[in-house]
């Protein structure tokens, strides 16, 4: 018992002295009166990426929006309050919650979809000011990449989760579907899209948000030091 206790106080001993020397690495590099742009820019971009990977990991997977009460997609607007339907599809509160858990379920393949393209965005974006926005609010990096992508997420998602709403398990999808007036499953899929967009980037600004708060439990040394440091 006692040489466990002894390992585990070397090993937090060692993370901490891992980032302190990078966080001295950072300060002690030339031309900086806070630290370097690309060491900074370095942080962001490994801030986003864990953020982003963890969020949209813990989407993808089974329950991944129905068990989240802050992800959870409401029904899309499209189905509006059950009035815009023909019959009594949406009539009563089991059919409609039958409902609205199978479409969170389709939801995961949104997630599922969209985590190469945010990995691929956080790697590419042009980040010109990474001092402000470690110095932001809580989802500041958040923020910017979502602005920097713009409705790339919503595009992208539409076929995939066309795909899942014609493939549905459920047949009250369907049923509702068949008695929207104007609406095919490509209008469905794409109101579908802008809800799974929002839940999404929520999502991630949480994630971001905890990182912020407890740096330490990513044990990365540059992280740990750009955001303790600042």
């Amino acid at each position: 018992m006692e040489i466990q206790e002894n390992n585990r106080n070397q090993l937090l001993a060692r993370r901490r002295f891992l980032a302190g020397a990078a966080a001295v690495s950072l300060l002690a590099l030339p031309g900086c009166a806070s630290i370097p742009g690309l060491s900074l820019v370095d942080a962001v971009r490994r801030l986003l990426t864990r953020a982003s990977g963890n969020a949209l990991a813990r989407l993808g997977e089974p329950g991944g929006f129905w068990d989240n009460q802050l992800a959870r997609i409401a029904l899309p607007e499209v189905f509006g309050s059950g009035g815009s339907l023909i019959g009594d599809v949406l009539t009563t509160g089991p059919v409609r919650n039958r409902l609205q858990k199978e479409l969170n379920r389709i939801a995961e393949a949104g997630a599922r979809a969209a985590a190469p393209l945010v990995a691929d965005a956080v790697r590419n974006i042009s980040i010109t000011d990474a001092v402000a926005l470690l110095r932001g609010g809580p989802t500041a990096a958040t923020s910017f990449l979502r602005n920097g992508m713009g409705g790339s997420l919503v595009e992208a998602m539409v076929p995939e989760l066309g795909s899942g709403l014609r493939a549905a398990s459920d047949p009250v999808v369907g049923q509702a579907i068949a008695r929207l007036t104007g609406v095919d499953v490509t209008g469905v899929a794409r109101s579908l899209s802008s809800d799974v967009d929002d839940a999404i980037w929520g999502e991630i600004g949480r994630e971001e948000a905890a990182i912020r708060e407890n740096p330490e439990s990513t044990n990365d040394p540059v992280l740990i030091a750009a955001l303790k440091g600042l």
